[in-house]
């Protein structure tokens, strides 16, 4: 495995992130434990998640799993920089009640407890919001963010969907208050099928010294050879993946990647997580393995070399925006 720091930190993280999102809906907890085993064995240190993950009544279920890893021992935990996320509605569905949701200091206090307590854990690594909260100023933000800091029960504070100005404004109002260093990642959705990241949130990320760390590395499935799959009678494609595939340009587009790919006998999952590894500011892709199977196919990206002229190929079929403000602007 291959490290790198974490933006401007010095925490160093593996160049793939685990993601836990399937653990409770589509992988059981035992398959879930082997996945976490064989991505430490491998290197991977790099752990994300959120509260929300487990969806529905079962929101809290995949922190739980993790939690439950944790508690078999073998110096997991340490071995883990762990990040989960704060910011979706944990009270139950239908519940309307105030204060369970966003980045007041209220819900961020006491989702940050929930999450230790089901985590079983005494701090949080990587402390992400998981979307911006357009009602809480980040004077409130941070000043709770400090306190926790202070308690020892986060460490770091990263964003997710975050728009570029959304970036800086945290990052100039964190500076402004000191006492924290602010953002240090940023985990947006990002692949070669879906390029905006590059006008605005990449650029801020790079400007204010944040880790760039995608997610949705193969778009829903549709950069992971689905068409030659459907073909040889695997899996079908679904959801995102399959909605694309019904309008016929991006069909088009999407078998000329496969084809290209064939031609420089690369896999195409694997070239489309070597991709992002070649990215300015990238720290690592998400990647969210249902099976172990799934994994092993994610490692071998990590070791991949991309030709150039396989780069410059795939910048034919999914032409990025262009720099900025050129790219909308002059």
């Amino acid at each position: 495995m291959k490290y790198t720091q974490l933006g401007r930190t010095g925490l160093k993280v593996s160049r793939l992130v685990l993601g836990t999102m399937n653990f409770g809906p589509q992988t059981d907890e035992a398959d879930s434990h082997a996945i976490m085993d064989a991505a430490l064995d491998a290197g991977i240190n790099f752990f994300d998640t959120a509260n929300v993950y487990g969806w529905g009544e079962n929101k809290g279920r995949t922190e739980e799993i993790i939690g439950n890893w944790f508690a078999k021992g073998g110096d997991r935990r340490d071995k883990v920089v762990l990040a989960t996320k704060v910011y979706g509605k944990m009270a139950a569905d239908g519940d309307s009640w105030p204060n369970h949701d966003k980045l007041s200091a209220l819900n961020i206090r006491r989702a940050v407890d929930a999450s230790l307590k089901r985590l079983q854990t005494d701090h949080i690594d990587v402390y992400q919001f998981h979307h911006i909260d357009r009602r809480t100023p980040f004077e409130e933000i941070w000043q709770a963010i400090d306190v926790l800091v202070q308690q020892g029960k986060i460490l770091y504070v990263g964003s997710s969907n975050f728009p570029g100005y959304k970036i800086a404004q945290a990052n100039e109002i964190a500076a402004r208050r000191g006492g924290t260093i602010g953002l240090v990642s940023e985990q947006c959705l990002y692949n070669l099928a879906e390029r905006r990241a590059e006008m605005e949130v990449i650029p801020a990320a790079q400007e204010y010294g944040l880790g760039v760390i995608p997610w949705s590395p193969l778009h829903g499935g549709l950069l992971g050879g689905v068409i030659k799959k459907e073909a040889q009678g695997g899996r079908r494609a679904s959801g995102r993946a399959a909605d694309a595939l019904a309008n016929t340009a991006i069909r088009a587009q999407i078998q000329s990647y496969e084809d290209l790919l064939e031609k420089h006998g690369a896999e195409p999952g694997e070239a489309a997580l070597a991709w992002l590894l070649t990215r300015p500011g990238v720290t690592g892709p998400i990647v969210g393995p249902r099976t172990p199977q799934q994994l092993e196919s994610a490692l071998r990206a990590v070791e991949l070399e991309l030709s150039e002229e396989l780069l410059t190929g795939l910048d034919e079929i999914f032409p990025g925006p262009g720099p900025s403000p050129e790219a909308f602007a002059w």
